[in-house]
């Protein structure tokens, strides 16, 4: 990425902040645009700003990180929102994904994990570590989000089959040893699959097939 990342920091530590402020801008291709010590300060501060990155606590004076991220959803903020928390549980973390986070990292991480999330989110994906996808698509199983059931009727049922797999966490080898298929076989249905429905990660192809309840809604 040639650009540089603008990148906001929300958090009610001075002392925290103004370190992370300091490593961000150390950083080639990273810029800190702005702070804010509260809720309503990062609201008027990404208005003021437009920045690309909202580096954002859970907790907050007057208000929390979730109802931070509602209000700038219902901006129309383009803000990509990423928490940076001392941790957050299951339910929390499942929360903000519904409201539009992109990831998560914890305030003990190494500080290459913090670049390496910001840049993630920037390329389009989500964050939330390589040792969390499996159990963040175990908890999307056990939770009822409510969302239209919308079917996706050019899914075939061979394609239904491997959006449960991975929604179970399986890998490609897993599933071609499941359905019989060489891994390049399914390489190829899921190329198909993130074409159809307008996604680029299993995480993203996860989080779809619970909102649009494809696990419940049978054959096209």
């Amino acid at each position: 990425m040639t650009d540089t990342i603008r990148i906001f920091i929300a958090d009610d530590h001075p002392v925290f902040r103004n370190g992370l402020h300091l490593l961000l801008d150390a950083e080639p291709g990273l810029h800190v645009v702005g702070e804010g010590g509260n809720g309503r300060e990062t609201l008027a501060g990404i208005a003021a700003l437009s920045p690309d990155v909202l580096l954002l606590d859970f907790v907050l004076p007057d208000m929390s990180g979730i109802e931070v991220l509602r209000s700038l959803s219902a901006a129309g903020s383009s803000v990509r929102t990423v928490f940076v928390t001392a941790g957050m549980d299951t339910p929390q973390v499942l929360e903000a994904l519904q409201v539009g986070a992109r990831g998560l990292v914890l305030k003990t991480s190494a500080t290459a994990l913090i670049f390496k999330c910001i840049r993630t989110v920037m390329a389009g994906e989500f964050w939330f570590g390589h040792d969390r996808l499996h159990d963040m698509l175990q908890a999307l199983r056990s939770v009822s989000a409510p969302a239209p059931a919308t079917p996706v009727q050019r899914l075939t049922r061979r394609e239904l089959e491997i959006i449960a797999a991975v929604f179970n966490g399986s890998t490609n080898r897993e599933i071609s040893k499941q359905y019989g298929l060489s891994e390049q076989t399914v390489k190829n249905h899921l190329s198909h699959i993130f074409d159809k429905v307008g996604v680029s990660t299993r995480l993203e192809l996860a989080l779809f097939a619970m909102h649009h309840k494809l696990l419940d809604s049978g054959t096209p």
